[in-house]
């Protein structure tokens, strides 16, 4: 039976669908993903429900060439062992900033982070740490991880040092909401965000 005149035009046009279907499969997978921000463990500097990109093929890149990621980069991982065995949720991510690498020393003293000995400038912060600890060395392969909303939050000041192979990829980009769309990095304090962070008593 020969194919119908529209029939030709209709397979291909499955064709190019199927094709852009995989390529946005690929990009999920490997370059680039969407994330959303389920707690105020990142406050100021992101925000409930804010949506996210996490860019995957640097730190991949970077653990081939044994080359550390940088300080103060915002990275996704897997749960790290240490909360696995404490019951944590395995197919939960997290998402923290990166204080201190492989052989750097990190204490906090006096409400102040310090790394190597040199206390890090952070006036962003929404109150001073409630905590000390250290002096302590992070170890080869691993990188100490906080959150920004430093009191309230999960990280390795808790359960230790974060493995490199548990990181997913690094947070560029906030394409929402539009009035906080772009680059991420850090945030400016303000009052509002501060009292915000001080009602939050979340631990992710």
């Amino acid at each position: 039976m020969a194919p119908t005149p529209n029939s030709e035009p209709k397979r291909n046009s499955w064709k190019g669908l199927l094709v852009w279907v995989a390529l946005a499969l690929l990009l999920r997978w490997q370059v680039i993903e969407p994330r959303w921000i389920p707690s105020g463990s990142m406050l100021p500097t992101l925000q409930l429900q804010d949506r996210i990109l996490v860019e995957k093929i640097t730190p991949r890149l970077n653990r081939q060439r044994h080359k550390p990621i940088g300080l103060d980069q915002i990275v996704v991982f897997a749960v790290p062992p240490q909360l696995v065995e404490a019951g944590y949720d395995a197919n939960a991510a997290l998402i923290k900033r990166v204080v201190g690498r492989p052989g750097d020393t990190i204490e906090v003293r006096g409400g102040q982070l310090l790394r190597n000995n040199t206390p890090v400038p952070e006036n962003w912060k929404p109150a001073a740490m409630d905590y000390d600890q250290g002096p302590l060395s992070v170890p080869e392969g691993q990188y100490w991880v906080l959150g920004d909303n430093r009191n309230a939050s999960l990280d390795s000041h808790i359960w230790g040092a974060l493995p490199d192979e548990r990181v997913i990829g690094t947070a560029v980009w906030r394409y929402w909401p539009l009035n906080r769309f772009g680059p991420i990095r850090f945030s400016h304090q303000d009052s509002e965000v501060s009292q915000i962070a001080a009602a939050i008593g979340s631990n992710d």
